[in-house]
């Protein structure tokens, strides 16, 4: 494998390692009665629409059919990919949900 090959594997493979990270978190909202695309568009205001997250909310399933996602995990994830304000945004909503 040339070093043209080893690149295009390891951004074909970050790729998909985010959209991964993108469903895990389009499908924790959705677990908890949340619009993804809302919390994403609080995170990110000026932003135009991301089109992964519109095209992985196509693979999310109901929340009753759904796994429990762990908050810190959604978390974790986030700011892994560089998501520090959406993670933000994720953790005031799970400190509303806990005083509810």
């Amino acid at each position: 494998m040339n070093k043209e090959d080893k690149d295009r594997q390891i951004i074909e493979n970050y790729q998909e390692n985010e959209k991964m990270m993108i469903l895990v978190f389009a499908q924790w909202c959705i677990n908890h009665d949340l619009k993804p695309e809302q919390l994403y568009e609080e995170a990110y205001p000026n932003q135009i629409q991301n089109k992964i997250l519109l095209e992985v909310l196509e693979n999310t399933v109901p929340k009753n059919e759904s796994e429990k996602i762990e908050d810190q995990m959604v978390i974790q994830a986030l700011q892994l990919f560089g998501n520090d304000d959406l993670a933000f945004i994720v953790q005031k909503e799970i400190e509303k949900r806990e005083r509810e």
